[in-house]
């Protein structure tokens, strides 16, 4: 399995970016996505996960109301929406896929519970 995002990049205060993820190999349709940010010397955190039914979404509170994440099952591929970008959320971005999970309303929220990640896509927000 596979996953390769793409969408990062350099965006003013208040604009728009949106994420996408790939996923090549095993059965998208059953995975649990999530999107993690880790900024220069801090620790990865969660920031959106949606269930492999794609019902269920949660978002960090951090960026409630500003990120949505979604998922195209046709297309192997999950997204995450960014409006209102702040300097703070300047990271690099990691999408992330569970294989695990049977609920279709589950959210995995914690890193150790994904089985494959990408490789990263920087977001820089200037203030």
């Amino acid at each position: 399995v596979q996953l390769q995002a793409s969408g990062g990049g350099l965006v003013q205060a208040g604009g728009s970016l949106r994420l996408s993820c790939v996923v090549s190999g095993g059965t998208f349709s059953k995975y649990v996505m999530g999107w993690f940010r880790q900024a220069p010397g801090k620790e990865r955190e969660f920031v959106a996960g949606i269930s492999w039914s794609g019902v269920s979404t949660f978002e960090a509170d951090s960026v409630k109301g500003r990120f949505t994440i979604s998922k195209d099952n046709a297309k192997n591929t999950v997204y995450l929406q960014m409006n209102n970008l702040k300097p703070e959320d300047t990271a690099v971005y990691y999408c992330a896929a569970d294989q695990s999970v049977v609920g279709h309303t589950l959210v995995t929220l914690n890193e150790v519970g994904y089985d494959y990640w990408g490789q990263g896509t920087q977001v820089t927000v200037s203030s």
